[in-house]
């Protein structure tokens, strides 16, 4: 009689992760007028004329304001084009992002 020996069988699993979010971050300058900022965050994050004025003001007080929260790549992009947009103009507008905690 042959002896059998049986393996038990395992499943793996892959553990998927979330991918981790950035913020991107509006820095506030002396020299981009208010009005601007709010038409950039109205067009490239769709804001309400309401919650862009109120991330305007706050990075005007506070010297940054964190705008919205995407993943790594839409945060770039997004950072990217706001900041491109306010270069186009001439002004020194600047969006920067950062890994949130």
């Amino acid at each position: 009689m042959a002896d059998t020996v049986t393996k038990p069988r395992t499943k793996v699993r892959t553990k998927v992760e979330r991918p981790r979010l950035h913020k991107v971050i509006l820095v506030n300058d002396d020299y981009t007028p208010r009005e601007f900022v709010v038409t950039v965050l109205k067009g490239e994050f769709r804001m309400t004329d309401d919650q862009a004025y109120k991330v305007m003001i706050t990075a005007h007080r506070l010297g940054v304001c964190v705008v919205a929260v995407f993943t790594k790549d839409v945060a770039e992009t997004k950072a990217t084009r706001a900041t491109d947009a306010g270069r186009a103009k001439g002004y020194p507008l600047l969006f920067t992002t950062e890994p949130e905690e």
